[in-house]
């Protein structure tokens, strides 16, 4: 679809299911194939698109938001199941670390920007990224909420198969578990006997309904890290992993 307007190629046709060549490009992306066609438009409708389209409004009034909720589930319980057969003999931290690696926010915007997602999703141009992009938290959401559609439309095994096909390389080059960044710098810090790291949200950015939040961190005697992400959890893990870099770097 064209940058201007993604809708458009859809109101020429049925405004409620993907175009043919959008199935195709779908289909290869995630290696599904939708039955029900309806469940794949849900999930690239973004909320701030149904204003303008009150087809689009009156079919799903929520955008794709119950799909994100729902394949949101789907990826965690599917990448559990991966990883416990993937490392047999694995403790349960070692699995939670590569678990987190794998479905964090950051993780899930390179496969979608992997499989060309963005053109794709039907959304206010207020809600594009800069030079025309799609923001970041919209991505990983509406790759989630692909995963709920494919649930919904054949079970969770077609669902297990397509993050197993996205995420499969990732799972293979995880030699070991990653580190967790809040863990290491509080590591880091009672080892040399200092207070433990200290959290600070300094400010946040972008609409109400998506906020981005900015986290400092500090260690007493060292610079601070920052972080910036979709969530607080998200940024402290961002600024703790900034500060390990400056440490890292002495």
């Amino acid at each position: 679809m064209a940058c201007g307007d993604p809708l458009q190629p859809l109101l020429q046709g049925d405004p409620l299911t993907p175009s043919d060549v959008e199935l195709a490009a779908l289909t290869k992306g995630i290696g599904h194939v939708f039955a029900r066609p309806e469940l794949a438009a849900e999930a690239l409708t973004h909320r701030s698109a149904l204003d303008r389209h009150p087809a689009l409004k009156a079919a799903f009034p929520h955008g794709n938001e119950r799909l994100e909720f729902l394949g949101d589930r789907v990826l965690s319980l599917a990448m559990a199941d991966l990883l416990l057969h993937r490392y047999p003999r694995e403790r349960e931290g070692g699995l939670a670390r590569r678990h987190a690696a794998l479905v964090r926010a950051e993780t899930l915007v390179e496969i979608a920007e992997g499989i060309g997602l963005g053109v794709h999703i039907r959304l206010a141009d207020s809600e594009r990224a800069q030079k025309g992009g799609v923001r970041a938290n919209i991505l990983a959401d509406t790759l989630e909420a692909l995963l709920g559609a494919v649930f919904l439309d054949a079970g969770f095994a077609a669902a297990a198969g397509c993050v197993e096909a996205l995420w499969g390389d990732r799972i293979a080059s995880q030699a070991t578990a990653p580190r967790d960044a809040k863990t290491a710098l509080q590591e880091w810090a009672q080892a040399r006997r200092l207070p433990l790291p200290a959290y600070r949200e300094v400010g946040r950015e972008g609409p109400p309904h998506a906020p981005v939040f900015l986290v400092d961190v500090a260690v007493k005697g060292h610079a601070s890290g920052r972080g910036r992400g979709g969530s607080k959890r998200e940024a402290e893990r961002l600024a703790a992993e900034a500060l390990l870099e400056q440490l890292d770097r002495r």
